[in-house]
């Protein structure tokens, strides 16, 4: 094990007499119920895989642009875990029939604008 991943594996943080490692530190910082950390993850993720993904459909003669994809993110990552059953705090709160309004407004707006710049490319 190289010097850096043994300062990766063992690094905590000592933050008013709690230990914590360095992944539940990033995470603690949250905007609203949801941590920052996540949200920025998902949105530099997508942005990574948007060519790839952009050149798959391309094949499937589906053209999505690859700003599409960023507003895609939230309404994917709903979906996705709902579909493999991993309930995240913003999955449980989009299907609360009780409230959270302004996050389905959210991911509502996101998801039209992620949908309005596909076009399907015709032979």
């Amino acid at each position: 094990m190289g010097s850096c991943a043994k300062f990766y594996s063992t690094f905590s943080l000592n933050f008013k007499n709690k230990t914590m490692d360095w992944i539940e530190f990033i995470r603690q910082f949250r905007l609203s119920d949801y941590a920052i950390f996540d949200l920025v993850a998902a949105f530099l993720g997508i942005y990574l895989l948007s060519p790839w993904l952009s050149k798959i459909f391309l094949k499937l003669r589906i053209k999505i642009p690859k700003l599409n994809w960023l507003f895609l993110t939230l309404p994917l990552g709903i979906f996705i875990h709902l579909l493999i059953g991993n309930i995240t705090p913003m999955t449980k709160n989009f299907f609360d029939f009780h409230g959270h309004y302004i996050l389905k407004i959210i991911i509502l707006g996101l998801l039209i604008g992620g949908i309005k710049g596909i076009k399907i490319i015709k032979k």
